[in-house]
């Protein structure tokens, strides 16, 4: 094995608890090339914090350009705790959804141990300098498309196609007072998740009630073209997570075809068989063998439980196992893929030195 083999998986996510200011960035590591047994970095205190915003992130995702290296991590800017209520006692999420921060909160490293100070990306804005009326952008997740842009282009064809889950209201709604309006998944595009790079697509997904939460992965298929697939979290009359996918290769614009493979996903992981008792789904494969993953986060503070699938296109069942380990509450986050390099790097720094100034996970009032 070399050292740019792949090897191991690093595990971004918060953790919700209403005693404590835990919405904040915390890893875990793999046991080594295992992807079911995670063992927390830096003593399961947090790695990075928001010192921007509301100074709280939740739902974060890890991303890595394959041209650059440089990893980013990205996270909603909410602190749901700051008003001594958690999920489950008096929040506003109402006034949250409709009013709260479009942008995310950014952090990138070179090599997972040192980490930038964090910068925010606004979804809402425009390239001619307006914005669209957006609330809340939720539970960023960006995929990299080595071809998004057409031969010729400046800046190289590649680009991060980033999205995210907000309210959208008519340019003219500036107090965002529509009653009939609802959550849908919104996409745009990047290089670095900054401003100067950032263009606002459209509608990923539109149900004509709430969806949040997409989560997805691509699949080399036999005859070499990729098939891509989201699970995401439908919170409207009948609330569930589902998992659809498309052969589409530009599978974020309008009139894709997506076909349905299974709802109702993690219903058995609730304590009454709910299929909206969980939200936050984080798919991921082995490198190592054909085996998909399928994160489903247990709500309101339960945390992530497994489930696991020999094909995506047969649908994702329950990984019941012993062996399977992850701390308590471990919420809504992303798995990125190692080299042995990496691994062996993050091992050594336990998520404990080389952060950046200004970023280093301590307590912000």
């Amino acid at each position: 094995m070399t050292p740019h083999d792949p090897y191991g998986y690093l595990l971004v996510h918060f953790i919700e608890d209403p005693d404590h200011y835990a919405e904040r960035i915390y890893l875990d590591l793999s046991e080594d090339d295992d992807p079911e047994r995670w063992h927390p970095l830096n003593g399961g205190r947090p790695i990075l914090t928001s010192t921007l915003g509301t100074k709280g992130v939740r739902d974060p995702y890890l991303v890595r350009n394959p041209e650059t290296g440089r990893v980013y991590i990205l996270a909603t800017d909410l602190r749901v705790f700051g008003s001594g209520h958690g999920s489950d006692d008096g929040a506003d999420w109402y006034g949250w959804s409709h009013h709260g921060s479009t942008d995310l909160i950014v952090w990138h490293s070179d090599d997972l141990v040192h980490w930038s100070a964090p910068y925010t990306l606004d979804v809402s804005a425009r390239a001619d300098g307006t914005h669209a009326q957006l609330g809340m952008a939720w539970a960023p997740e960006a995929m990299w498309v080595p071809d998004y842009y057409p031969k010729g282009h400046l800046g190289g064809r590649g680009a991060f196609v980033l999205y995210w889950s907000s309210k959208l209201f008519a340019d003219d709604d500036v107090d965002h007072a529509d009653p009939e309006v609802y959550d849908r998944i919104l996409w745009g595009a990047t290089t670095d998740f900054t401003n100067a790079t950032f263009t606002l697509g459209g509608v990923l997904v539109d149900r004509g009630h709430p969806t949040i939460d997409t989560t997805i992965i691509q699949r080399t298929m036999p005859d070499g073209h990729r098939r891509t697939y989201r699970a995401t979290k439908d919170n409207g009359p009948r609330a569930n997570i589902w998992l659809d996918a498309t052969d589409a290769e530009r599978w974020w614009e309008p009139g894709v075809e997506w076909r349905e493979i299974q709802e109702n996903i993690g219903a058995g992981w609730t304590e009454n068989g709910n299929p909206g008792g969980m939200e936050g789904p984080a798919l991921f494969a082995s490198h190592s063998e054909e085996r998909w993953y399928l994160y489903v986060d247990v709500i309101p503070s339960i945390g992530y439980r497994p489930m696991t699938s020999a094909d995506p296109d047969q649908g994702f069942d329950y990984l019941h196992s012993r062996d399977f380990r992850m701390a308590p509450h471990t919420k809504h986050g992303g798995v990125l893929d190692l080299s042995r390099e990496e691994y062996e790097r993050l091992r050594a720094a336990d998520g404990t030195i080389g952060i950046a100034a200004g970023a280093q996970g301590r307590d912000v009032d």
